[in-house]
């Protein structure tokens, strides 16, 4: 029997490539906490390294990354609740040391959206209504809740109406997503902007905003965000920073206050803001007051962009060398003192020979006494 190897010849150190699938990141980065995000990318490095000789679990990830165990963990149950990974516990109670399997984001979508999608087309060109808007039956709305994405598109919709919603609500919202061409999160957020900026639950207000939207051809996250960053900026701000921070729902009255202080009265800018938020990988929960007063050192030292914060710890690293420099030199160059040099030395005013003779003289005294 033949066998036939194919081997590529690879570096002392790793400078190597992982390729990331543009789903992840035009789709699920954007709402995930930055370190959320580090995790499930360092995590996917180890799963595509595939080095038997390395063994890695969710403490090497935390001590890595230098964060605690409990955000790695947290982390895995993000993404796994965004449906694009799985964890597979070998042993019942142990909630620590567990597989994860990353799930082929390409079939997720094919599964998802474009077999779903043929389907419909499929059904339309049988009946010859291609002008005719997509109605679902109760079957197909039970089965697209079986996907995770629209399934978080449901919970949080409850939580910003703050009330249960009708099959028959729920069977609209659903043909949203197939009449109007809208991503899942595009039509969440159509209900927050709803519920905060114009104080209205009403199926059919959100609905004529979905309406809007479409006309101007916002359809998904990123179009969303660049208008609203121009014509709404405190609704953008809001949620910006809730979902950088994997926060769900509208942002609280305490909450807003503090973003409006960052922006309002210390204006800074979206970037240094999150930079700030990803300060909060430092403590074990996220905390708002924490990125206050992250910012507020900032605000008193005059950083104003990421240039100004860079060039604040370089500075600190150069003084803290010259520092160090000094305090080297100053030891060196310092003498030591004993109590033998405190005493005061009575003899420094005779020169030698005078001593000589003052030494001889007592010596015959002592003899001829």
């Amino acid at each position: 029997m033949i066998y036939l190897s194919f081997f590529i010849e690879t570096t002392d150190i790793d400078l190597g490539d992982t390729t990331i699938e543009n789903i992840f990141i035009n789709d699920f980065m954007p709402m995930a906490h930055g370190t959320y995000v580090k995790v499930y990318l360092l995590g996917y490095k180890y799963a595509k390294d595939m080095d038997d000789n390395i063994r890695v679990d969710n403490r090497t990830i935390a001590k890595h990354l230098n964060i605690p165990l409990g955000d790695v963990l947290n982390a895995w149950d993000f993404w796994e609740s965004k449906g694009i990974i799985r964890k597979k516990i070998e042993n019942e109670g142990n909630d620590i040391d567990y597989t994860v399997e990353f799930l082929n984001l390409k079939q997720l979508y094919i599964n998802n959206v474009i077999k779903p999608k043929a389907a419909n087309e499929n059904t339309y060109n049988k009946k010859n209504n291609f002008n005719k808007p997509y109605t679902a039956t109760a079957d197909e709305l039970l089965e697209a809740k079986n996907s995770p994405a629209i399934n978080n598109m449901f919970n949080e919709i409850r939580t910003a109406l703050r009330r249960y919603i009708t099959p028959n609500e729920s069977k609209r919202i659903y043909e949203w997503i197939d009449n109007f061409n809208m991503s899942p999160d595009v039509i969440v957020r159509a209900f927050q902007f709803s519920v905060e900026n114009k104080n209205n639950r009403r199926i059919s207000f959100v609905e004529g905003i979905i309406k809007n939207w479409y006309a101007d051809g916002i359809t998904n996250i990123e179009n969303l965000d660049e208008y609203m960053s121009k014509n709404d900026q405190k609704f953008y701000r809001y949620n910006k920073i809730l979902r950088y921070l994997g926060l769900k729902g509208l942002a609280s009255e305490p909450q807003k206050k503090y973003i409006n202080k960052w922006f309002d009265e210390w204006n800074f800018n979206m970037d240094l803001v999150l930079l700030a938020c990803d300060e909060t990988t430092k403590i074990s929960e996220i905390s708002f007051d924490y990125i206050d007063g992250v910012l507020k050192n900032w605000f008193n030292a005059n950083i104003n962009s990421i240039e100004d914060l860079e060039k604040r710890k370089e500075d600190f690293k150069l003084n803290k060398k010259n520092n160090s420099k000094k305090n080297t030199t100053i030891s060196k160059n310092k003498k030591i003192y004993t109590q033998f040099h405190n005493f005061q030395q009575r003899t420094t005013k005779y020169s030698a020979d005078e001593l000589e003779k003052k030494i001889k003289k007592k010596f015959e005294a002592k003899i001829n006494s």
